[in-house]
C-alpha cells in the first residue's frame, strides 16, 4: 500500500512535468493559453476571461485548472488603421491529486496584426508570451499505509523526500503566429501555430536526476459561414503534441440567433467537438451583449470509460469584450470563435 501512494505521487508529478501541459477542451475561448499571437486579437476595448475545468469528477480532486486573462489593443491611433497591437495578462493556477502538486504561473504577452490589404481583410500576426512558473510539492497532504491507526492516518510516515526538490520557480518563454481573412468581409476564416516552451528549462523535483520540458507545438484552425441574415456556423480544431502526448480536437457549433439587436445581440451556440481516442464534447453556450459564457462536459469513450464511468471533465468559461462607446466606431476583421 506504501508503494501504492508513492507511486501515484511520483504518476501526478510525471503527468504535468513529462506529459502535457493542462489544457482546455473550450481552447476555442481561451485565447491566451491557445497561442501568444491571439493576445489583442478582438474587437473591442478590452476582453476579460475566466476559464474552469475539472478533470475527472470521479476521482476525488483530480485535477483543477483555474485561469484569468486581461488583454486590450494599445496605440491605435499611433499605428495604421487596420492593424492592432495587444498587451495581456494571464494568470493560471492548477491542482492536482487533492491538491498535493500545485502549479501557478502568470505571464505577460504581446502581439502585432499587421493587414495586408487596404479593406483589412486579412491580417497576420506575431505573438510573444514570457511566464513566470512556480510548482510546489506538498508532501504533508499525503497519505502512506505506515500512518494507518485505528482512528484514521494519524501516525507519521517514514518515507524520505530528502532528495526531493518540493519548490519549483522558473521563466518560460512561448510565441505564435496567427493569420485570419474573410472573402466578404461577412464570413472568416484563420490558421495558427504556437509553440510553449521555448527555452526548454530544467523541471524535476528529484535531486537524483535532471529532466528538461519538452516544448508544445499547437496548432490551430477554423471559421464561421454566416447560415441566413442572423444565425451563422462556428468550427474549430487544434492539435497539439509535447514529447509523446498527442492532443487533436475537432467540431463546431450552430449559432441561433434569439435577438437581431445589430448593436447588441443575444446568440445561442449549441455544437460538439472530439477529442480522437478520448471524449465527445458537448458544448453550450450564451452570447448576450458584451458577455459570453459556456458549458461543456467531456464524455470519456476511451480504453479508460469503465474506471471513470464515462465521465471525462466539466468545464465552463466566461468571457466579457468591452465594445467601443460609439456604434459608428472602426470595426475589426477578427475572427469570432
Amino acid at each position: 500500500m506504501r508503494k501504492f501512494f508513492f507511486t501515484f505521487l511520483i504518476l501526478i508529478a510525471t503527468l504535468f512535468g513529462k506529459a502535457q501541459d493542462p489544457n482546455f477542451s473550450q481552447f476555442f475561448v481561451s485565447p491566451l493559453t491557445l497561442n501568444p499571437a491571439l493576445t489583442g486579437k478582438f474587437d473591442g476595448s478590452y476582453r476579460l476571461g475566466l476559464n474552469f475545468r475539472n478533470q475527472w469528477p470521479s476521482i476525488n480532486n483530480a485535477f483543477k485548472t483555474y485561469t484569468a486573462s486581461f488583454d486590450a489593443g494599445i496605440l491605435k491611433n499611433n499605428i495604421p488603421e487596420y492593424d492592432q497591437f495587444g498587451v495581456g495578462v494571464l494568470a493560471l493556477t492548477d491542482k492536482s491529486g487533492n491538491g498535493v502538486l500545485q502549479h501557478n504561473y502568470v505571464g505577460l504577452s504581446t502581439a502585432y496584426h499587421k493587414a495586408l490589404d487596404e479593406s483589412g481583410f486579412h491580417q497576420i500576426g506575431l505573438g510573444f508570451q514570457g511566464v513566470y512558473v512556480s510548482k510546489r510539492l506538498d508532501v504533508n497532504s499525503l497519505k502512506f499505509e505506515d500512518m494507518l491507526r485505528s482512528d484514521g492516518f494519524t501516525g507519521l510516515t517514514q518515507e524520505d523526500f530528502t532528495n526531493f526538490r518540493l519548490n519549483l520557480t522558473y521563466f518560460d518563454l512561448n510565441a505564435g503566429f496567427f493569420y485570419n481573412g474573410t472573402t466578404d468581409g461577412a464570413n472568416n476564416f484563420y490558421l495558427g501555430g504556437s509553440m510553449y516552451h521555448i527555452n526548454r528549462h530544467e523541471e524535476t523535483f528529484s535531486d537524483t536526476g535532471h529532466y528538461y520540458m519538452a516544448s508544445r507545438l499547437t496548432l490551430q484552425t477554423g471559421g464561421m459561414v454566416p447560415l441566413g441574415d442572423f444565425n451563422a456556423f462556428h468550427f474549430s480544431a487544434m492539435h497539439s503534441r509535447q514529447a509523446n502526448a498527442v492532443n487533436t480536437v475537432i467540431g463546431g457549433a450552430y449559432m441561433l440567433n434569439i435577438n437581431p439587436d445589430e448593436w447588441s445581440p443575444t446568440n445561442l451556440y449549441l455544437g460538439s467537438w472530439f477529442r480522437f481516442g478520448d471524449a465527445i464534447i458537448p458544448y453550450v453556450g450564451l452570447e448576450f451583449g458584451e458577455f459570453r459564457v459556456g458549458a461543456s462536459y467531456d464524455v470519456n469513450v476511451s480504453g479508460l470509460k469503465p474506471a471513470s464511468n464515462m465521465r471525462g471533465g466539466a468545464e465552463f468559461s466566461l468571457i466579457y469584450v468591452k465594445r467601443p462607446a460609439d456604434p459608428n466606431a472602426k470595426k475589426l476583421n477578427c475572427p469570432k470563435f
